[in-house]
């Protein structure tokens, strides 16, 4: 990783780039600094909740921990995920992170820490974070050390319409990729659009080509690359050449290089409507469908990513992730103490209830009702080997060129060999 200290003319173009003023920057880091005459601390909680019925849910648990510390009032900033990171960029540039900020942990956490933004919140959080499941923490520990707090975990798999499954002849979920392929052959010859995709946002893509690349050139072989910054590996050719014969199927919906994620007629709609039969997409895909679409109710499904035939990964291992909280350096206690109430299992139960995500207390494991949420946790709990967002577990230059290179192959603009070229020149030139 490159110096983490970003220049000033790197932050004034992030900055431009991210449409953030002064004023927007300046209003972060200020927690410790937001007592008001009346007494009352300000804390600055930046999420990317911005669909129904989370959305509403973070409101409401926000007003109970108001409730609870009357001194204490939250100033929530909910952003969708591209405009957050993209903001997020300019605050890491700037030096000032708000107080409380959403995390995927890995490489982008990393480089916060490294530049000396983000709180340790390993004795802060040892008497109450002991408790919550191990495999959670995992992406926010750097150093043994631990910088997030976790209030989510889950994986990418395939959601799936059963009723359009039926309609093209399709009995059951394909195991392997060349199954899969003749599912989308299926499915177009029935006058069923495949796939959805959100061919808008850069990070929709990247999930294809992460899978193929576990799946074709092993889960070792992304850990060896990333250290070696060297992706020009066979198994990583072949991944792209997966896709693109994906691609040339022409299975995403109409305009899909235009379609956002959770719009009214992006991505999710689109599937939540019976508009597609398929989206590859994390375990808060029914949720957002719901809320973009109409939903699909009891025709929904889950299926994990095919087994590529030949390939050194094996279809029990898993591509995904979580959501976490961390902290800015010096941040009020009492943002400490909202991560305690958050991590709560009286909080995870409501988030399990309401908003179908997983626990990350173990006591809240009780709540679990949806199917589709069950054979989520039934896959991460079988599931032999682990894989953290590729724009997330490396460094975010290079997430963000595996994002948008894969793009640029799903558009037709790259080649299998020139994903892979790309990405290793990014790579090398983060040492």
């Amino acid at each position: 990783m490159g110096d983490p200290a970003l220049s000033r003319r790197g932050f004034l173009a992030a900055t431009a780039a991210a449409g953030l003023g002064v004023t927007a920057l300046s209003g972060c880091g200020s927690g410790s600094d937001g007592g008001s005459s009346s007494g009352k601390v300000t804390v600055e909680w930046w999420n990317i909740s911005t669909t129904q019925p989370t959305k509403s849910v973070w409101a409401t648990l926000a007003k109970k921990f108001e409730a609870q510390n009357p001194h204490v009032k939250l100033k929530i900033v909910q952003l969708e995920n591209d405009a957050y990171k993209s903001k997020m960029t300019a605050l890491i540039a700037s030096g000032k992170l708000p107080d409380i900020f959403h995390t995927w942990g890995g490489g982008v956490l990393k480089q916060q820490v490294d530049a000396g933004l983000v709180e340790d919140l390993t004795d802060h959080t040892k008497p109450w974070a002991d408790g919550m499941l191990s495999v959670a923490k995992q992406p926010y520990l750097i150093d043994q050390k631990l910088y997030g707090i976790p209030f989510d975990i889950g994986m990418i798999g395939f959601w799936y319409n059963k009723a359009l499954f039926k309609k093209a002849g399709i009995s059951e979920p394909p195991a392997t990729w060349s199954g899969f392929l003749d599912a989308v052959k299926k499915l177009k010859a029935a006058g069923v659009t495949p796939l959805a995709l959100a061919g808008k946002e850069s990070w929709t893509g990247m999930y294809y080509w992460a899978y193929l690349a576990m799946r074709t050139a092993g889960l070792d072989a992304l850990q060896k690359a990333n250290e070696d910054k060297d992706f020009t590996g066979t198994g990583f050719v072949q991944a792209g050449q997966h896709l693109k014969d994906l691609v040339g199927l022409q299975p995403f919906q109409k305009g899909f290089l235009g379609a956002a994620y959770s719009s009214p007629t992006g991505q999710a709609a689109t599937v939540g409507n019976g508009k597609a039969a398929m989206e590859l997409m994390g375990q808060w895909a029914p949720v957002v469908e719901a809320d973009a679409g109409k939903g699909l109710g009891s025709d929904l499904g889950f299926f994990p990513f095919p087994a590529v035939d030949g390939g050194k990964g094996a279809i029990t291992e898993v591509f995904g992730g979580g959501g976490g909280h961390a902290l800015r350096k010096d941040a009020p206690k009492e943002a400490v103490d909202f991560l305690k109430f958050f991590a709560s299992e009286a909080t995870d139960l409501v988030l399990v209830e309401k908003t179908n995500t997983l626990p990350v207390v173990p006591g809240a494991e009780k709540a679990l009702s949806d199917p589709n949420t069950k054979a989520v946790q039934a896959q991460l709990k079988a599931a032999t080997g682990f894989q953290l967002y590729l724009d997330q577990a490396y460094a975010p230059a290079v997430g963000q060129q595996i994002n948008d290179s894969v793009a640029g192959l799903i558009a037709g603009s790259k080649s299998p060999a020139d994903v892979t070229q790309a990405i290793t020149k990014t790579a090398k030139e983060e040492q």
